[in-house]
């Protein structure tokens, strides 16, 4: 990758400056010059108004990948100021992965008046912390943090880079993937190194999750990937772990972001649930044969202290709201218990939840899927076998 300004069309205006958040950019007889604190991250070529700044893109096969070395994990935080939980998961996988190549790991962490979240990363399995802090950076948007977070990776050249496949995460891997020409895989739920290539062998569902493909990225760096949530168990914290902190000074100005945050507005519509940190969920799927009958899976699900879960079906029929969804295109979930109630198995779902660790299946057709994948299996009528279970649970508690 290469960045050049082409001076006969720089017509002095300036546009530039702001857009860049490394200070890297100085006015020379009306002309755009780059200083040494240039990162390649492109954000003054996107916004430059004449073309006169150049980004040149490596083709295939023209990328040293000797160039490149480190595992990063982009870290997430979430809006009350927390690691989010997926940092420690790709941190916990990133470390096993760094072992089979011989480096060390590295966690991105982009905020603002963050530095305390610094041991949190350590802790969970990071040996450096790149630190970005800055009041434009407190809320997630995309402009920003592609454009620093490009910088970073041109500059320090990381042989792989892994993101949690979270709405955030999701958006921003993808937008920084096309600004440097990386190759991506999304969704991955699982991750290996081949020992005799060093390639990062990522692996996602594909074709309606009825086959999984494993994919490769030969000739770009880095490869990156974004990983779901709870499919990778983050290793045990070490209070005593430090990690070197690494802060990124940048100069962000709000004139060159074309969004604002106005307000933050909260769901109280009742239907918020969390279900990627619930240790019990109780899910509903077709067998319930009418959304009244969902009532049956909540008094479960409240006799057990357990989130609701629902299948794809269901909430396409509208009969839940889709932030219940677990499955390919829903929630993955990983809880200690998983009761799914009148759900067949499909693929799609099982993709979501095989991972839990103790998964109950009620269902009538002794041949659904769902018992392929089950540790406990109840064939049986939902509506004896639930109510039932709701009466033993509630004894058991002394209701």
């Amino acid at each position: 990758m290469a960045i050049y300004i082409d001076k006969p069309k720089c017509t002095g205006c300036r546009a530039c400056i702001p857009a860049c958040p490394y200070a890297a950019i100085d006015m020379v007889d009306d002309i755009a010059q780059f200083n040494e604190n240039c990162t390649s991250c492109g954000a003054c070529a996107y916004a430059c108004p004449t073309g006169a700044i150049v980004l040149e893109m490596a083709g295939k096969g023209e990328v040293d990948t000797s160039e490149y070395t480190g595992l990063w994990v982009v870290g997430e935080i979430a809006a009350e100021g927390k690691l989010h939980s997926v940092t420690a998961e790709l941190l916990g996988e990133g470390r096993k992965l760094a072992a089979d190549l011989g480096t060390d790991v590295s966690v991105v962490l982009i905020g603002n008046e963050i530095g305390d979240l610094a041991p949190l990363a350590a802790g969970y399995g990071a040996d450096r912390v790149y630190l970005f802090d800055h009041p434009s950076l407190a809320r997630y948007r995309t402009q920003p943090f592609t454009n620093v977070l490009t910088g970073l990776i041109n500059t320090h050249k990381p042989e792989i880079v892994l993101i949690g496949a979270t709405p955030m995460g999701r958006d921003l891997a993808s937008r920084v993937a096309a600004r440097i020409k990386a190759g991506l895989t999304a969704d991955c739920t699982e991750l290996t190194i081949n020992p005799e290539t060093r390639l990062l062998e990522q692996t996602r569902p594909a074709f309606g999750g009825n086959v999984m493909a494993t994919i490769l990225c030969e000739y770009t760096r880095p490869q990156m990937a974004t990983v779901r949530p709870k499919v990778m168990a983050p290793q045990p914290f070490d209070e005593g772990a430090e990690a070197e902190v690494v802060e990124v000074p940048v100069e962000i100005d709000e004139r060159a972001i074309a969004t604002r945050i106005l307000e933050i507005i909260k769901d109280d519509s009742g239907s918020d649930v969390n279900l990627t940190e619930a240790d019990i969920i109780v899910s509903g799927g077709r067998g319930l044969g009418d959304p009244q009958h969902f009532a049956l899976i909540r008094e479960l699900a409240e006799a057990l202290g357990a989130a609701v879960g629902a299948s794809r079906a269901t909430v396409d029929a509208g009969w839940i709201p889709a932030t219940h969804q677990v499955g390919q295109t829903g929630k993955t979930v990983h809880p200690k218990l998983y009761v799914a109630c009148g759900i067949s198995g499909a693929v799609q779902h099982l993709a979501g939840m095989s991972s839990s660790d103790c998964i109950v299946a009620i269902n009538k057709d002794p041949d659904a899927p769902i018992f392929n994948v089950a540790h406990y299996g109840i064939v049986g009528d939902l509506f004896e076998v639930v109510p039932a279970m709701i009466a033993a649970f509630r004894e058991r508690r002394g209701d």
